[in-house]
């Protein structure tokens, strides 16, 4: 059996208790050595085979995740934040059907999440922004063109970057080709909930700049949008004057 796991944003705390249980079962770990917390390696037991999938490819990866199986040994496959967001988890699932080899999928704290919490932020604010697109820059791997962070950004709704740290020049110049303003509020949000944290505010038109004089070029993710601004609306869930299904609106 093979079990994706989300470790979580980094702090070792914000893994799931069914992950943490699950690594601790694990006869094999082979974990995503670049963006994991090493802390997390020590739930293993000793006897434990930890694979590095960050110096492996995915056949390499299949092949010990085979080797596995064949022994009857159980194994985890340790992703960062959550496998559902830039974990490549589907080529690898597909891979496991054709083998018939079984596995199943814990959900972990994406580090968009940890990031909100780093600037203490609310992504959905009434009368600001209901929508949070999640994306990358193109880079040495495409995006698709109609998916290109120019377009995107003609929404001018919340947004969250991931992977894109290392081309700050160029995701301000396809930032402010959309709704946005160089007034806009931003983000950087280096290793959010790692002992390191770092979080830069900025005007997007600064974001680049920013990024130099903090030294954040990798690991971090630029939140964009009025959300960081600290005005929004009263949200009618709890304003006394509106009904819910539990409660009746009191004058």
């Amino acid at each position: 059996m093979v079990h994706f796991v989300g470790a979580g944003p980094g702090a070792p705390d914000l893994i799931t208790l069914r992950g943490a249980e699950l690594l601790k079962a694990a006869d094999v770990v082979i974990y995503a050595g670049s963006l994991v917390n090493p802390v997390l390696l020590g739930l293993c037991q000793s006897a434990c085979g930890l694979y590095n999938s960050a110096e492996m490819t995915l056949e390499e990866v299949l092949a010990v995740m085979e080797s596995a199986e064949e022994a009857s040994r159980t194994t985890v496959r340790l992703h960062t934040g959550d496998p559902s967001l830039y974990g490549a988890v589907r080529e690898q699932m597909d891979a496991l059907e054709e083998r018939g080899i079984p596995f199943d999928i814990t959900p972990g704290v994406s580090s968009f999440c940890g990031a909100a919490a780093a600037v203490r932020g609310e992504y959905t604010l009434p009368g600001v922004s209901q929508t949070v697109i999640i994306t990358r820059m193109e880079g040495r791997t495409p995006v698709p063109e109609r998916e290109s962070v120019a377009a995107l950004a003609a929404h001018g709704s919340t947004m969250v970057v991931f992977l894109s740290a290392g081309m700050l020049d160029r995701l301000q110049d396809a930032l402010l080709r959309g709704a946005y303003t160089a007034g806009t509020p931003a983000a950087l949000v280096y290793k959010a909930t790692w002992p390191e944290e770092k979080v830069a505010f900025c005007p997007l038109g600064e974001l680049a700049e920013t990024g130099r004089a903090h030294g954040i070029s990798k690991t971090a993710l630029v939140l964009v949008g009025d959300f960081l601004s600290g005005g929004y609306e009263r949200s009618r869930l709890y304003d006394p004057g509106f009904s819910t299904g539990f409660r009746e609106a009191r004058p």
